[in-house]
């Protein structure tokens, strides 16, 4: 069938020609508050259904910015793969089309997207524990180390993801180092922005950590891993979106996901400092562990049992991880798509301060990264005070 944008009256119309709902009355709404897609969620008795649809153009900025459907069926590729290594974490996949550029799931509407929880104050007690399972398994079994390099090839070949990336490599870690028009600085941080600008070691390291991303493709990566692209409960992890998926360095969901637990502490700095601090040492912690574990298992390695070895890898992935982390956070505090962490901060003067916040802490983990050799030694780093050397 030949590609158009869906209404809700043809979401209900498609999810019922593959029989996932009978022909009793159905309904349907679009949700998406996303910046690319369509999202539906269709109801028809007790039968409920996400139907999510890849629009041909950037949906936060207009026709202008065109993009290639083809992210909606690496989408859902990546979904199913995913769920071959994580299932208590992935939502399962009913239906894709690669023509029209959607995929068909389970509606997750039980829980709640983590963001806005954490912003209602709601606490998720397994949720750094399950994304580090979810990182460690997902991303050593689709890398090298269990696949071998003929076998991984095989599976990177379906991920070729140029649109996405290019959006990645532009948002993170080009336009907020300079005057661009994609930008979105407040008031009153002029002077902190232009610091950052002039700042030549750091645009030193923002390109090394660009150069990993372009061209260590060790596994599949989600490639969006934050708070919003989350659902959860008290005991439930669902993660979602991975449409920028491709493969690429260990470290950069890694680093995303720090970021973001770094931004959940700035809406109430005082009170959730300390619960933050622990969420990123429970997170990871758990990847460490269950990667290292992998590996003495799994892994295909012909090094494999060369003492050492996986703490090796393991600390080359913490330190590009916190490199990436920076760069997240200097991106959603004065690029595109700004985090509502701080955004929805009332107080003026509190929310610039937490912004420069963010952008001495980005910076710090950008430029100070080559310290945090081990876990203890990011512990000493102390990631959510205010560093700048």
């Amino acid at each position: 069938m030949a590609y158009q944008a869906f209404t809700e009256q043809d979401a209900i119309k498609r999810v019922r020609e593959l029989g996932l709902i009978g022909q009793e009355e159905a309904t349907a709404e679009e949700i998406g508050d996303g910046n690319l897609n369509l999202v539906f969620r269709i109801q028809a008795g007790k039968e409920r259904l996400i139907l999510k649809q890849a629009l041909p153009y950037a949906k936060v900025v207009g026709e202008s910015w065109p993009l290639s459907l083809e992210r909606a069926w690496i989408e859902q590729l990546a979904l199913k793969e995913f769920a071959k290594y994580a299932t208590p974490f992935v939502p399962r996949v009913f239906h894709a089309s690669h023509e029209e550029a959607y995929t068909v799931m389970e509606d997750l509407s039980h829980l709640q997207i983590v963001r806005m929880g954490l912003l209602a104050g709601e606490t998720y007690p397994l949720l750094a524990e399950h994304v580090g399972s979810y990182l460690a398994r997902t991303l050593f079994f689709t890398s090298d180390f269990a696949l071998g390099p003929v076998g991984k090839k095989q599976v990177a070949r379906d991920y070729y993801n140029p649109d996405l990336c290019d959006i990645t490599e532009k948002l993170i870690f080009t336009d907020p180092f300079y005057d661009a028009e994609t930008n979105n600085i407040e008031s009153g941080l002029e002077t902190d922005v232009q610091q950052l600008w002039q700042d030549e070691k750091l645009k030193r390291e923002v390109a090394k950590l660009e150069t990993l991303f372009i061209t260590k493709g060790e596994a599949l990566l989600h490639g969006d891993l934050h708070t919003g692209s989350i659902f959860a409960s008290a005991g439930e992890t669902k993660i979602i979106d991975p449409e920028f998926a491709f493969y690429g360095p260990f470290g950069f969901d890694v680093g995303q996901f720090i970021a973001h637990l770094c931004f959940a502490a700035y809406p109430n700095y005082a009170e959730l400092r300390e619960t933050r601090v622990k969420d990123i040492d429970t997170f990871w912690l758990t990847f460490a562990s269950t990667f290292t574990a992998l590996w003495e298992r799994e892994a295909v390695e012909p090094f494999r049992t060369v003492p050492g070895l996986v703490d090796d890898v393991l600390s080359t992935i913490l330190q590009d991880a916190l490199g990436f982390a920076g760069c997240e956070l200097i991106r959603r505090t004065i690029g595109l798509a700004p985090v509502a962490d701080l955004e929805q901060i009332p107080d003026a003067a509190t929310r610039l301060e937490r912004k420069r916040h963010a952008l001495r802490l980005g910076t710090a983990l950008i430029k100070r990264r080559g310290e945090c050799k081990t876990f203890t030694d990011l512990r000493n780093f102390d990631v959510t005070e205010e560093l700048s050397r």
